[in-house]
């Protein structure tokens, strides 16, 4: 089992955030980089620069002192990207310029390091990242660790409530108010007490629910058990088909 992700290896990685002198480079690892072209690496190394993958693939360990690189020995792990789009993987994009979360050099930072024990394979690395977090060995997203030996990091942002999930709560918003389409066909009330009303073609009460304003992003969550979205744009919601203005 590896043990070089200790908490004196992490500080060193914190402490060299600010200014970046020294690149990190985590070494010997198998990378899968879900690539259209290139497919999995054995005992690779990944160069990362201040938030992108500067250099992916074997023997980069030999030049990092030309670079003062600060290694992680990632030897016995596996690699795999954290944001994966299958397009890429199976070469549906037009031209590898729209490839995303591929571990190439120039993309964005951010993947997981997971002992091969429980990563026989691309799909169980992924897995484990999914269903067993407390034990992947690091997270790295737009190149800064956020979990180290399962555990969160100063980098991570804070957890995400879910105890009040789909609950109403008022709104101070300054988008409340009645929003109405072009063609007058849909009228939407944005009410105080986080609740939505549309009239529908004359109809009263066509859909009704309760509604989360955060910055320009609107989400609903009708009544009848859907979700919706609409979009604050110059004055203008849009939503759906509709381009609605406020009256």
């Amino acid at each position: 089992m590896n043990k070089a992700f200790t908490p004196e290896l992490l500080q060193s990685i914190i402490e060299n955030q600010a200014e970046y002198l020294r690149p990190l480079l985590f070494v010997g690892a198998h990378v899968h980089l879900f690539d259209s072209q290139v497919g999995d690496m054995e005992n690779a190394d990944i160069l990362l620069g201040v938030g992108f993958i500067v250099g992916t693939g074997p023997g980069i360990v030999t030049a990092a002192g030309d670079d003062n690189a600060l290694v992680i020995d990632c030897a016995g792990m596996v690699i795999v990207p954290m944001v994966m789009d299958a397009r890429t993987v199976l070469g549906l994009n037009e031209d590898r310029s729209s490839d995303v979360g591929t571990l190439w050099p120039g993309n964005t930072g951010s993947f997981a390091i997971v002992d091969s024990e429980l990563a026989r394979d691309a799909s169980t690395a992924v897995a484990t990242v999914l269903a067993q977090p407390e034990s992947v060995a690091a997270v790295v997203i737009d190149g800064k660790v956020v979990l180290w030996n399962g555990e969160r990091t100063v980098n991570a942002p804070a957890r995400p409530d879910r105890t009040h999930a789909g609950e109403v709560a008022p709104s101070t918003s300054p988008y409340l108010g009645m929003w109405i389409d072009e063609s007058d066909f849909l009228h939407q009330e944005l009410t105080a007490d986080g609740r939505y009303d549309e009239t529908r073609g004359g109809r009263p009460h066509a859909y009704q629910g309760n509604f989360w304003i955060d910055g320009d992003r609107i989400d609903y969550l009708d009544d009848l058990g859907f979700w919706a979205f609409g979009e604050f744009v110059d004055g203008v919601l849009h939503h759906g088909p509709y381009t609605l203005t406020r009256r």
